[in-house]
């Protein structure tokens, strides 16, 4: 039957391009430091940011380039973005929050070109970025206001009788962020270019009548050129918000 099938072009594996092989040697066990295929997009997608951002603008002129206006928009994009929810006291993290939002920005994108490997489809990838997030907005949450830091948790608002309850629903909710914050991205990811291989798959199979899954594929990589924008800009405006509390706690 899976003979058939095969013969039929109906052999569709669309989680097959999330697997993670090894660059050089046999397809075998990937160690901790064999270098892989997400390993070689991670790296490219650090030298396209640097082509951007260094190479692009360095010319700064008075009317700017291509590279140099994209760089420009999507620098003041995040500027105002953390001012507006962080305040002016947020601002001293825009390098960390410019640097997340254009990581995950430029790995989407280059995710969307055939062949290639989409590094935030996997949780091992965007785990660590949310992580990371979750560890510096505690510490800078603790370093700047102490112990009035749990007044995060603490529902002044609310009845006396509830606020127990809703500090335990709090705290539930603060520690479930990272887990939260890092499948929402890599499931996007993972949904939208499953479903374009498996129509690829079936634009494969059915000879004239192909032309059905290609428009379907058209459409779909159209929603996800949009969707790989705005899973960027969710966790940079979640890790923004994320931010503003640990600023500001006694603010909810």
């Amino acid at each position: 039957m899976s003979e058939e099938a095969a013969g039929n072009g109906f052999n569709i594996h669309p989680m097959d391009q999330f697997v993670v092989k090894p660059l050089f040697g046999d397809h075998g066990e990937v160690g901790i430091f064999t270098i892989t295929n997400v390993t070689l997009w991670m790296g490219l997608t650090v030298l396209a940011i640097l082509a951007l951002l260094v190479l692009g603008t360095r010319g700064r002129a008075l009317v700017p380039s291509r590279s140099q206006s994209i760089a420009e928009s999507i620098y003041g994009f995040v500027y105002k973005m953390l001012e507006d929810i962080a305040g002016k006291e947020g601002l001293k993290y825009f390098p960390y929050i410019f640097t997340l939002f254009i990581f995950i920005l430029v790995a989407n994108i280059l995710g969307l070109i055939p062949g290639s490997f989409t590094t935030t489809s996997h949780i091992a990838v965007t785990a660590v970025m949310a992580m990371a997030v979750f560890i510096t907005v505690t510490v800078i949450g603790f370093v700047r206001n102490g112990i009035g830091f749990l007044g995060l948790f603490w529902i002044s608002s609310a009845p006396l009788v509830l606020r127990p309850i809703l500090a335990l629903i709090e705290i539930i909710s603060y520690f479930v962020r990272p887990v939260s914050h890092s499948i929402r991205l890599a499931g996007n990811m993972m949904a939208g270019h499953a479903v374009i291989k498996v129509f690829a798959g079936f634009a494969g199979a059915l000879g004239v009548f192909s032309v059905f899954p290609i428009v379907a594929i058209m459409a779909v990589y159209g929603l996800e050129m949009l969707v790989v924008c705005i899973q960027a800009y969710v966790f940079a405006i979640l890790t923004c918000v994320y931010l503003n509390d640990a600023l500001h706690p006694g603010g909810h």
